[in-house]
């Protein structure tokens, strides 16, 4: 019931910045950020799609063609267009706050938001998959522990923060970041 009142609330708040998911792969950030913005009925953006839909090409297809340094550029350039649209929910990559720029750039524009997932999580949600680029190594559990590793730190910098559970529906978690998100004033407005 505690859900549900959450959610209905969520529906009623007007967000004044977009909000920026981030985290790893794997930790929920599309699915989350889908049922978030249909809670506070604004739209959800994902910058990976964005680019796909540019370069009209995969993630993997640009990695393998242009390099990871060229993604990145172009991948922030894609995000600040989409935080200077109206305010929305947007998922990014997971190395896209990574980036000192990128991350300097989703702070001063939206909030950000980490979905904090724990590494047995994550790989239980990407291990049968062949999407990521990264991942397409001769240990892939080994590689994600050290993405994992390295990116966690960089991650805590995120304004906010919120737990991404196991048994957690998707709609629990985004429900959870709607409450985080209640913190900042300067984000979502309530109605008194």
């Amino acid at each position: 019931m505690a859900a549900y009142s959450r959610r209905t609330r969520a529906m009623q708040a007007r967000l004044k910045k977009t909000v920026v998911l981030v985290g790893l792969m794997g930790a929920g950030k599309t699915a989350v950020g889908k049922a978030l913005a249909t809670m506070l009925r604004v739209p959800f953006r994902d910058s990976d799609a964005a680019i796909v839909e540019a370069a009209n090409m995969s993630i993997a297809e640009i990695f393998a063609r242009d390099g990871e340094p060229f993604f990145r550029r172009k991948e922030s350039q894609v995000i600040e267009r989409l935080l200077d649209s109206t305010p929305s929910v947007l998922s990014t990559g997971g190395g896209a706050f990574m980036q000192p720029d990128t991350r300097e750039m989703v702070t001063r524009k939206g909030v950000s938001v980490w979905l904090d997932a724990d590494l047995p999580l994550l790989w239980s949600r990407v291990r049968h998959k062949d999407t990521r680029p990264l991942l397409r190594t001769a240990n892939p559990f080994e590689t994600l522990s050290e993405l994992y590793s390295a990116r966690a730190p960089i991650y805590a910098l995120a304004d906010l923060s919120v737990t991404a559970r196991p048994r957690f529906s998707i709609e629990d978690t985004a429900a959870e970041v709607c409450e985080a998100l209640k913190s900042r004033p300067d984000v979502l407005e309530f109605p008194k």
